[in-house]
This record gives C-alpha cells, structure tokens and sequence, in this order.
C-alpha cells in the first residue's frame, strides 16, 4: 500500500506516489502510520511524537 508507484485507481488518475511521501515524511520525524481495514472501511492512524 505504501509502495511507490502503487495504485488501485486507472493510471490516468493519479501517479501512485502520495502515500508513500506521507509514509517517508511520517518516519522522518520518528512517527508511525497505523492502517486497519475491513469491508467498507478504512482507518488510517498517523502518529508522531512530540517533545514536551
């Protein structure tokens, strides 16, 4: 999913490269990308820390 060049729409419609600069500039502030699915849904929980 969080490959480059990965997509589930026709290629005319999009390059597959969004979610994976999300996931990259995710991970380069330490964070995390948490995906759940199940028919009809799909959570999607991005996590990054703070300093306090």
């Amino acid at each position: 999913m969080f490959e480059q060049f990965f997509i589930t729409k026709p290629a005319t419609e999009g390059s597959g490269l969004g979610r994976e600069i999300v996931k990259k500039s995710v991970e380069k502030h330490l964070g995390k990308i948490e995906v759940t699915s199940v028919i009809g849904q799909r959570t999607c929980i991005v996590s990054i820390p703070i300093a306090v």
